[in-house]
């Protein structure tokens, strides 16, 4: 579990995290080259060598793994001594980091990882403490000190804090503790209520029960505000302080826009979309929740990727089932295949809809209904048969008193198996 709050560095231990943070961006950096190189040294002719540039590795030399770099520590610091002025386990994490891209590249086969620039390194990772860092409103960190925190949440009796993440983010500073505990919570199973939810840009969602939430424009209602932030940014001269001013504004104001805000009169993305999260879980009796399983990235590619992108629609999901999680609520995602060409009634394929076209009307049935609504309906349908898979025909506690599910019956009252006899002729 992660918790993240706000940390308030003085003047020089901000200057030693900034310091840090570049020694950490070149250790990536020189890491990444050395894959690179070997990588592609191996991509050479057999018979000929290119006329512009070749990568010349030793055919025996191995391919330079997280441990092989990690091990090159020790020795780097003695060339380098500006290496030692970061923490060990620091450096260490970023080659971790740098290793993870890698694999997550080798197993998508796209997305190499790229040589990050100047102020590009945003976190640094502190693995592991001997003691609690947290003593009542300030953090120690190691070779920083101990720096005020904002510890609006407590951190819960019986948790131990395991590692923390710092990270610069709008020219602020925040710190992501990740806390333990040997409490094992069993995953929520099939109970209660359902409700379907279907998201849409006409309105955020809609909910089977006939719920209807409206979709904030945070981006949209902004957006004259940032182009004039922007507009200010491009018209300083490069390199100038002014313009890193303007460019600490707008980072500020995406900031704004993204995060949760502490008033309550500006409902930002990330703090409404949690509010209503919440309000979902928290209905009485509700005991599942199953939502579209949307191809986003197709989703913000289109002609209305900006209202796509401002809607966020694939974080509230992550944040759903977060909440969902929290509150003890089965959460399941299913095939969105159709679901506002589907009569939720009779299950009638009632053909492709215009966009336009907000009414569902059924031929067979007569049903009529909004078309999200009828959406929402199908996916809470789809949702229990995908719950329900199973559990039919023997016994499980789950399996009774699903909505629209009848009792299983009892083994007892169950009708014996007739064995079949082999003929004696045969």
């Amino acid at each position: 579990m992660n918790y993240c709050y706000r940390i308030y560095p003085d003047a020089n231990q901000e200057q030693t995290m900034l310091h840090w943070l570049e020694i950490s961006r070149n250790v990536y950096n020189y890491g990444l080259r050395e894959i690179k190189d070997w990588v592609n040294s191996r991509k050479c002719s057999l018979d000929y060598c290119s006329l512009e540039r070749e990568y010349i590795v030793r055919c025996d030399k191995p391919f330079p793994t997280y441990y092989n770099q990690q091990n090159a520590l020790p020795l780097a610091k003695k060339e380098y001594p500006l290496l030692g002025e970061a923490p060990s386990q620091v450096l260490q994490t970023t080659i971790r980091r740098l290793h993870d891209a890698w694999n997550y590249f080798q197993e998508r086969g796209f997305g190499f990882p790229r040589f990050k620039k100047f102020g590009q390194m945003k976190s640094m990772l502190f693995p592991q403490f001997k003691t609690n860092p947290i003593t009542g409103w300030q953090i120690s960190l190691p070779k920083v000190g101990k720096i005020p925190i904002n510890l609006h949440r407590p951190i819960p009796q019986g948790f131990v804090v395991k590692q923390a993440r710092v990270l610069r983010k709008a020219n602020r500073w925040e710190v992501v503790v990740t806390i333990e505990s040997d409490i094992s919570i069993p995953d929520a199973q099939p109970h209660g209520d359902a409700i379907g939810i279907d998201l849409g840009l006409s309105k955020f969602l809609t909910t089977s029960d006939k719920e209807f939430i409206a979709r904030p424009r945070f981006l949209v209602s902004l957006y004259r505000k940032l182009q004039l932030l922007q507009r200010n940014y491009a018209r300083t001269k490069k390199g100038s302080l002014n313009r890193e001013k303007a460019r600490i504004k707008v980072a500020r104001f995406h900031n704004h826009i993204a995060s949760v805000s502490p008033s309550e009169t500006l409902r930002e993305r990330k703090d409404w979309q949690f509010k209503l999260a919440n309000h979902l879980c928290s209905k009485e009796g509700i005991g599942m929740v199953f939502v579209e399983d949307l191809n986003l990235k197709a989703m913000s590619r289109g002609m209305l990727r900006k209202h796509t992108l401002d809607a966020a629609f694939g974080q509230f999901l992550n944040l759903l089932e977060w909440v969902a999680k929290k509150h003890q609520i089965y959460f399941a995602r299913v095939n969105p295949d159709g679901t506002s060409q589907t009569c939720p009634k009779c299950g009638t394929h009632t053909g492709k809809k215009d966009l336009s076209e907000r009414i569902h009307r059924c031929a067979e049935c007569g049903y009529e209904t909004d078309r999200d609504h009828a959406a929402s309906e199908v996916i809470r349908l789809r949702g229990l048969e995908l719950s329900t898979q199973g559990l039919w025909g023997r016994e499980n506690a789950y399996a009774v008193g699903l909505p629209e599910v009848g009792e299983t019956p009892s083994r007892s009252e169950a009708k014996p198996r007739k064995r079949k006899t082999r003929n004696a002729q045969s």
